[in-house]
């Protein structure tokens, strides 16, 4: 019984690394972030994202939003029907269909002075590296740091191991 419960923990970590050596995390920005001032377009120029990615939004909390909206909504520079929103000052982003995704600043000016971005993704595995509002959304889902969600998926596979 120890050994199957061996090798089905082994199994599950090679399955889970297998997972996440595909994925890839991009920060929005890179070293500059999610501030006003940044060619987000240029950014995304030459990056394939692929389902699974995470887009990470490093950026002062309160000052900016992360706000997922429609083509509209991107468009015209408008939250107003917004799919999700956080201003936490770290928020994750999972790609998780393909389609192209829109994110914008919902503080007022700051939309329209290009602090938006749009991202399409495909069905599968990336091949570029890079760097994740609290909620969930068409396109993937938001969330603050995933700090939590390592330790309980650790916490799980323990669990596994000890029955």
């Amino acid at each position: 019984m120890a050994s199957s419960s061996a090798a089905l923990l082994a199994l599950l970590v090679v399955v889970s690394c297998a997972g996440m050596a595909a994925a890839v995390s991009y920060t929005v920005g890179d070293e500059k972030g999610w501030v006003t001032g940044v060619d987000y377009s240029g950014w995304t120029s030459g990056k394939s994202f692929a389902v699974g990615d995470t887009l990470v939004f490093s950026y002062v909390s309160k000052v900016h939003t992360v706000t997922e909206v429609s083509q509209g909504g991107y468009t015209s520079c408008s939250g107003s029907n917004a799919v999700a929103s956080d201003d936490s000052g770290a928020t994750t982003v999972t790609l998780a269909t393909p389609g192209t995704h829109y994110y914008i600043c919902n503080i007022p000016g700051h939309c329209a002075s290009g602090m938006k971005l749009a991202v399409t993704v495909t069905g599968g595995g990336s091949s570029t590296g890079g760097s994740t509002p609290s909620g969930a959304s068409a396109g993937g889902t938001l969330v603050p740091a995933m700090g939590a969600v390592v330790a309980a998926a650790a916490g799980a596979l323990v669990q596994v191991a000890l029955f």
